[in-house]
């Protein structure tokens, strides 16, 4: 069986794409439950075909959908799967994006630009979703895109209670980034007992995608772990320079916890290379075996997603998983 009873009057159903399907599965045994049968392939030119292998008409469907490269196909391949179920007369169709696609696209920093976060969540919309759950976004802005609930699940219980063993009784300090995120900075601070702050000044140049200079850091860290957040790693660049200006400055040592380890190249070698003790992640997107570094530690956010979609199968609190706090 592919499906899990709340009631007489309720079935769930996960349905899973092709980018990562080991996720799926994780998250499927922590239900557990089986993931739906679903035959997906392409045509020669590209196209997607997806169908379910099973009845679906009235019930609660789950799509889950990693988007590592190429993100357009895998994008595409759930929107299609969204469509399939909506036509198959699904009750409700809850779309699963952990890592959420074009988050860094959220606004206008310039003229004539899109605000392609936004555009997912109508795509999302159009296809039939009614749902979304998505983890750590880029900015809690990209809630208000999708016209529909949306559940912002967070990781940091899941990194913070994993950095904690390792930094022991040293003395921490949590750096953020850059300012963006130094609201996100408090939280970790909060979950490991009110530690320090401090944030990493850098600049950027709009016009040159994947690129930003750490430039100095602001706050007291000489002497101290500094554990460096941060919400994805794509080429590792930002991070990297981050880790060095906080060496500079007099770091004891230095660990990266990022949630969506997106590592384009070369971010595996920048990172391996960098100089931090231990570079921690979690399983949003799948991280091959080539992309692997000796330092590196992957967590599963499997728990947590399965978790979330029992509530919201059930009608209850995501917000209860955060102890208030999403």
């Amino acid at each position: 069986m592919s499906e899990l009873s709340h009631n007489v009057d309720k079935k769930l159903v996960l349905a899973s794409g092709r980018a990562h399907p080991e996720l799926a599965q994780e998250i499927a045994e922590a239900l557990g439950t089986e993931l739906a049968p679903v035959s997906a392939y392409d045509f020669a030119n590209g196209e997607i075909y997806v169908r379910s292998g099973e009845s679906v008409r009235g019930k609660d469907c789950f799509v889950i959908q990693s988007h590592p490269a190429p993100l357009n196909n895998w994008l595409m391949e759930q929107l299609i799967t969204i469509d399939s179920l909506k036509r198959a007369s699904a009750r409700r169709i809850t779309v699963v994006s952990p890592f959420y696609p074009y988050a860094r696209q959220d606004k206008k920093g310039r003229g004539r630009e899109p605000i392609t976060a936004r555009l997912v969540a109508d795509l999302y919309k159009t296809a039939g979703a009614d749902r979304i759950m998505s983890v750590d976004l880029h900015t809690a802005q990209i809630q208000g895109f999708f016209d529909g609930p949306v559940d912002h699940l967070m990781a940091i219980p899941l990194l913070a209670d994993y950095i904690r063993t390792r930094v022991g009784s040293d003395n921490i300090t949590v750096v953020s980034p850059d300012t963006g995120r130094v609201r996100v900075a408090e939280q970790w601070a909060d979950r490991l007992g009110g530690v320090p702050l401090a944030f990493v000044h850098k600049s950027r140049d709009l016009t040159v995608p994947n690129k930003a200079e750490s430039k100095t850091v602001v706050g007291q860290i000489e002497g101290r772990t500094c554990v460096l957040i941060d919400d994805m790693i794509d080429t590792g660049g930002t991070i990297a320079g981050a880790v060095r200006v906080l060496k500079e400055a007099g770091a004891k040592d230095v660990i990266i916890a990022a949630t969506h380890a997106v590592f384009s190249d070369p971010a595996a070698q920048r990172l391996a290379e960098c100089g931090a003790r231990e570079v921690v992640v979690t399983n949003t997107l799948p991280v091959p075996a080539a992309k692997r570094f000796s330092n590196l530690t992957v967590l599963s956010i499997a728990p947590l997603i399965a978790r979330a979609i029992k509530e919201v199968f059930e009608d209850g609190s995501v917000t209860s998983l955060f102890d208030g706090r999403a």
